[in-house]
């Protein structure tokens, strides 16, 4: 992992799901060729989860057909 200091080309967004209330927040940084960093918006100079483009699009694609459970 590494931390967001080293990221200045990343453009964050926070998930749509994460409302304003300091509860559970993610972002998703675009930018980087390749890969997907993540990040929790309660920390955004922490660590940033690397993920690989096909493994991004894998986790969104089981998040929106209900293959993973809470």
């Amino acid at each position: 992992m590494m931390s967001t200091d080293g990221m200045p080309g990343v453009a964050w967004r926070k998930s749509s799901y994460s409302g304003n209330n300091g509860g559970d927040c993610v972002e998703v940084g675009s930018g980087l060729s390749g890969v997907v960093p993540v990040r929790d918006s309660k920390v955004p100079t922490g660590p940033v989860l690397m993920l690989a483009d096909g493994a991004w699009a894998g986790f969104v694609s089981a998040v929106c057909t209900g293959e993973l459970s809470a």
